[in-house]
């Protein structure tokens, strides 16, 4: 990725000549960077250094000025945007001013020359005045021009210079007059990240700065979004600006869809529940050899950190993120991520790479390029499918290599935490760490010798053992244990000496393990400091011991039997799940308050081993889930593992079986979009969220290896079928409340097939609009499918008319079948008797619209006039300059009107054949025409996306409505107020009579009004004043179209044309 960047030389004299150029950003010398305000006419530009010209302009004596300062500052070489651009080069001026923030950014210096700002001295009368610059200060040009915004925030040095050249101050000492001036936050100015300001908050900042070119409004926050896009000057501001938001939301959508969990806040999650971070039980880290090798030396590119369970590696990882950010958060990326193997979302290599990513992008939005293609074409899926991981590791591939990237740091803690192919990660971390010099890697696991083998292979490498470290870990562990002692001292009201007492015996007992540590501390905090001796020796050594000692506890309590059912579950589960969904999952509870409570005891009765944390059920570390499975697994899965599958699955199906319904969330619109759904309070799915995604895993689990028993549950009767049955369009439209859609697809396959092709046919519509389930599931799915046979009555009432559709998903689709080439274009005749369609094949055919009986094929020419009841020729037009695209009589049969690929619409004598009129306005192929009933206007719509209504007498353009879309037919209602077209029914206001005198040409655009039954600009949705309320399936989508009323016909690519109709009550 090349990149031009033109940069003067300071000279001995203080001359300057032609900038140096550099096209790689490795021989980008250290600069400076000038911003101002350009004065009309004596600015220097590339074009006077090419020549020789302007150095009697009074910006030369601002380039010497800038030149000296920057010599003085020990830069030889800066940049000056007047003469460092070749603007009369289009790709360079696009290329510089999109890469304009970096190069303030990465600038060593950026000097502010503010013309109207002077601090001399100045005399009034006897008295002697000295000049106080800074009311000029706040009201100087500079902070009301448009760019210099971007040149405010990007650089971190930042220093202002009067018109003398005399230093003011730079922006960190003048940050309180700057925000007075600017609103701009103080975080902004001093380097926080922009992703941390809200697109509302940054579109702000510019709102009261102008710009001399007005699309240079929206152009300046390019930087400011890191968003890259062509500029295009003269499509004026407002069309920028909506080019611009496109390109936010674009990127927005990608980052939800990448999101699969947040690292930030796993990080914060993590601290929160292990106490909180403490600096003196990660500081020998910082100060280790082994890390300062790391961090310091270029070549040293991963640092792999290893030691035993308990021993404090992932705080140990929390602290060096925290010092990261606070000492490169300007010059460098982070980017981290928390392997967790009882959570199935963050515990596989594509899970790791997918928060890696979206941290990167989140941080750099100019990096979505690397993935912009691919999620075009592909969506969230993307990320999801079976090709996840072969695509997310080329787009990462790709953003090490940019040469865009700054030193970005790459987390990741519990590599042996990642359950599913681990080895390709392992694999993939090592050909990175050899693929860019950028890039530096820090993991952590545990001893395990198939992540040492694997890492053996990386070149440059530091491996830090906390086995062979003993004596700073020791040390941290005992910084841990006093201030965890203190806290325990201070709440429960130990005496000195009792306090010393447990400090002496943790001391000698933790065997530098934090975890064996937070555990008997976290015990002692429910027991009374009464005989504290006693109850500290009843702490076994080591960490297995003491979760012994704790499982035993529980078998002794008078709530073994719910604390072992809870704790089997927590264990088999595929996420952690909150206590609500506990609630739904344990025998003998609900997800009312009452069970919500009884939830909460039963888990702090296991206290030793689970932890609440925002509601939600965690394991207190994986080393206590390893020993319930391993070496309890006969006390907590008596009956072996299938059990406790098929009990959360049977009661998962209970849980959705009391809680699904049509409309859960009582959204109405059946084009609800999914991204502006919020979760009611209370939310009516938050016993059954888990339920709802992953009971199909669980009946799986269940079936695999169990007797014939649990398998019942597949048969007719069964309680798959009953809930299938009654609730499986609500399960769907939970699924996608709960964006679980795409997760679902590949268990289901293996239950029902016909529920796993309605999902694959239909999920693009359910997934971005959950009602979709009734509408294009149950009108497009086949006749015999289970969905459309159980779910009939949920259809919706108000379609009459609806496609013919095959008896089974394997047949073909077929309505009006007979063209042998695609469809291009079909019209309704005046009283929707009829409908005529055009093919490539060379014919148009006339249809019953009732019926879908073919009435007539017309066959010859393409420019010729046919008589519609004998289908013969009876007349040739001949006067475009190329190709016709659509013909019209007018309604008294008088004249005759022709639509070009030459732009123009030509009105011709239609028994004689003159041609009377050419209209021309249109800049782009004319693809229909229309006359009105009283044949006094014409209507044309055009491949420009709008559509002209003439006078067809004088040919003057009377309205121009834009309609963003192609349209291939048009057509006039009854009274003539407004037009039907292929995608919907536009409001139109022309008056029908106009006078010679006061007729005028009008070529403004106004935006289209629909109404009533139409498709969307994209046509992928029917809509009903301009609200989606059913999806197209890609076989149904038009190649061209028609309204008529409410009803629609629709030409596909295939050559069938099928109809669509709709009645609403009133």
């Amino acid at each position: 990725m090349a990149e031009l960047m033109r940069l003067l030389r300071c000279s001995d004299t203080g001359d300057f000549g032609l900038p140096e150029a550099f096209v790689s950003h490795k021989t980008i010398p250290p600069y400076a960077i000038l911003s101002h305000t350009w004065e009309e006419g004596q600015e220097v530009t590339f074009d006077d250094l090419v020549n020789g010209t302007g150095k009697d302009k009074t910006g030369c004596d601002k380039i010497r000025l800038f030149s000296q300062q920057a010599k003085r500052d020990g830069l030889q070489y800066f940049w000056v945007d007047t003469c460092c651009i070749d603007k009369s080069n289009p790709a360079e001026l696009q290329k510089a001013i999109n890469s304009m923030f970096r190069w303030y950014r990465n600038a060593r210096k950026c000097y502010v020359y503010l013309q109207d700002v002077s601090t001399v001295e100045q005399k009034a009368s006897d008295e002697t005045l000295k000049y106080t610059w800074e009311p000029a200060f706040l009201q100087s040009r500079w902070f009301r021009r448009g760019w210099t915004l971007q040149e405010l925030i990007a650089p971190a040095s930042v220093e202002f210079f009067s018109r003398e050249w005399q230093r003011l101050g730079d922006k960190h000492l003048l940050t309180q007059q700057i925000r007075e001036v600017t609103v701009i936050p103080e975080t902004a100015l001093q380097g926080t990240a922009m992703f941390r300001f809200s697109a509302e908050e940054r579109f702000s900042w510019i709102q009261s700065r102008e710009t001399t070119k007005e699309e240079d409004k929206a152009y300046a926050l390019l930087g400011i979004f890191d968003i890259q896009m062509p500029l295009c000057y003269g499509e004026g501001y407002a069309t920028a600006f909506k080019r611009l938001q496109k390109e936010i939301t674009k990127l927005k959508k990608c980052l939800q869809d990448l999101h699969s969990t947040d690292p930030l806040r796993d990080k914060k999650r993590i601290e929160d529940t292990k106490g909180g971070l403490l600096l003196d039980s990660y500081r020998w880290i910082l100060e280790h050899p082994d890390f300062q090798q790391w961090q310091g030396e270029s070549q040293s590119r991963l640092l792999w950190i290893k030691g035993n369970p308990g021993k404090g590696k992932t705080m140990l990882l929390c602290g060096i993120i925290n010092e990261l950010e606070k000492s490169t958060a300007e010059t460098s990326l982070l980017s981290y991520f928390f392997c967790q193997a009882t959570d199935s979302r963050i515990n596989s290599a594509t899970a790791v790479l997918r928060g890696l990513l979206f941290t990167l992008v989140r941080q750099q939005p100019s990096l979505f390029f690397h993935m912009r293609e691919k999620y075009d074409q592909a969506g969230k899926a993307l990320f999801e499918d079976a090709n996840a991981w072969v695509a997310l590791s080329e787009i990462f591939m790709s953003i090490v290599q940019d040469p865009s990237l700054k030193i970005t740091y790459l987390i990741i803690d519990a590599l042996d935490e990642c359950a599913t192919h681990l080895p390709k990660l392992l694999d993939f971390i090592v050909q990175t760490s050899s693929a860019s010099s950028r890039v530096k890697w820090i993991m952590s696991s545990r001893n395990w010798s198939n992540i040492e083998e694997r890492l053996e292979r990386a070149e440059d490498k530091v491996r830090l053992s906390l086995e062979l470290n003993a004596e700073s870990v020791s040390a941290a562990v005992r910084s841990y244990i006093n201030y965890k002692v203190s806290q325990l001292a201070h709440d429960k009201k130990y005496s000195p000496q009792t306090k010393q007492v447990v400090l002496d015996y943790i001391h000698t007992n933790a065997n530098d393990t934090f975890l064996w540590a937070a555990l008997v501390c976290q015990n002692l905090g429910t027991m009374s400091r009464l005989d504290i001796v006693t109850k500290l020796k009843a702490f076994p050594l080591g960490l297995d011991s003491l979760y012994e000692r704790m499982v035993q506890k529980i078998n002794d309590s008078e709530d073994a039997i719910l604390c072992k059912q809870a704790l089997a579950i927590v264990s088999a589960v595929y996420r952690p799940i909150t206590l609500h969904e506990l609630a739904s999952l344990m025998e003998g509870l609900d997800s009312t308050n009452g069970g919500l409570d009884s939830a909460q005891e039963i888990v702090s009765l296991c206290g030793s081993l689970l932890t609440i944390r925002n509601g939600t059920i965690y394991f207190v570390h994986q080393s206590a889930k390893d020993f319930l499975l391993k070496e309890t697994s006969n006390t907590i899965f008596p009956s072996g593992g299938e059990v406790v599958h098929y009990a959360i699955f049977s009661r998962s199906l209970l849980a959705m079986s009391n809680t699904l319904r049509r409309d859960l969330y009582r959204l109405g619109a059946l084009g609800y979009p999914i991204e502006q759904i919020h979760q009611p309070d209370p939310d009516p799915l938050v016993a059954s969220r888990y339920s709802c995604t992953y009971w199909v895993d669980h009946l799986c689990d269940s079936i695999l290896g169990s007797t014939t028993n649990n398998r019942e549950s597949l048969q007719d009767g069964g309680i798959v079928d009953v809930f299938l049955r009654k609730k499986y369009l609500y399960w769907l439209e939970a699924l996608s409340l709960c964006k679980s859609s795409r997760k679902n697809t590949q268990s289901l396959v293996e239950l029902v097939q016909d529920a796993y092709r309605f999902i694959m046919y239909f999920k693009v519509a359910i997934e971005s609009a959950p009602l979709q389930a009734y509408a294009a599931g149950l009108l497009f799915s086949p006749k015999r499918s289970l969905a459309k046979t159980l779910f009939q009555e949920e259809a919706p009432k108000w379609i009459k008319i609806a496609p013919s559709v095959a008896d089974d998903w394997s047949a073909c689709l077929q309505t009006l079948e007979g063209h042998s080439d695609s469809v291009t274009s079909v019209a309704f005749s005046p009283d929707s008797q009829r409908l005529a369609s055009a093919s490539w094949d060379n014919t148009v055919k006339i249809w019953d619209s009732t019926s879908g009986k073919a009435l007539q094929t017309l066959e010859g020419h393409s420019h010729s006039i046919w008589d519609l009841t004998s289908g013969k020729c009876l007349q040739t037009l001949e006067g475009h300059s190329s190709g016709v695209n659509s013909v019209a009589f007018s309604p008294d049969s008088q004249r005759l009107a022709s639509a070009s690929h030459d732009n123009t619409v030509k009105i011709w004598d239609s028994a004689s054949g003159k041609c009377l009129q050419t209209l021309e306005g249109h800049s782009y192929s004319v693809r229909s025409v229309a006359f009105s009933p009283d044949s006094q206007q014409l209507a044309s719509a055009s491949d420009d996306k709008t559509v002209k209504i003439w006078d067809s007498t004088s040919g003057k353009c009377l309205q121009t409505i834009s309609v963003d879309t192609f349209l291939h037919t048009i057509a006039f209602d009854a009274d003539g107020s407004s037009l039907h077209t292929d995608i919907g029914t536009i409001a139109i206001n022309a008056p029908m009579a106009l006078s010679s005198s006061n007729m005028t040409d009008i070529s403004v655009a106004e935006q289209a009004q629909f109404q009533g039954v139409a498709l969307s600009s994209d046509e992928v949705w029917i809509t009903y004043n301009s609200q989606n309320i059913v999806w197209l399936p890609p076989e149904y989508r038009p190649s061209a179209s028609a309204v008529s009323g409410t009803r629609i016909g629709i030409g596909v690519g295939t050559g069938r044309i099928w109809m669509f109709s709709v009645q609403f009550e009133e």
